[in-house]
């Protein structure tokens, strides 16, 4: 009994379970390492999935917009079709023409530019 209280312990066997300091940080990464890659890993990682998220309400948010856009069009359509005075207005804005014999159009146009004397 004398000779095993004399011997000096060499630090290999701690008498714990779960080995030494280096294996528990190496298990330690592995599992870290096995969880970043369950969130983030993958075809469809958390990012993908939260920037596709973000990617669906800002083309729902188009398509609803283009949908009042283009409902408006139907009504201005409809309005052009069966209104007098839109139709009208259109005429003299866009057309410069008058109506009945109390109106007259005058209009001023730039003269034409001089072509330049060649000698």
């Amino acid at each position: 009994m004398a000779g095993k209280q004399g011997k000096a312990r060499t630090g290999k066997s701690s008498g714990r379970p779960g080995g030494s300091i280096g294996v528990r940080i190496i298990v330690g990464l592995v599992l870290v390492a096995a969880t970043v890659f369950a969130v983030q890993g993958g075809e469809w990682g958390t990012t993908d999935l939260v920037r596709q998220r973000t990617r669906l309400a800002r083309v729902i948010h188009d398509v609803d917009s283009l949908k009042h856009e283009v409902d408006s069009l139907r009504k201005y359509r409809t309005a052009l079709e069966t209104d007098p005075a839109l139709q009208e207005r259109i005429a003299r804005e866009e057309f410069g023409m008058v109506r009945g014999n109390k109106e007259l159009l005058y209009r001023f146009i730039e003269p034409a530019p001089v072509a330049a004397k060649s000698k």
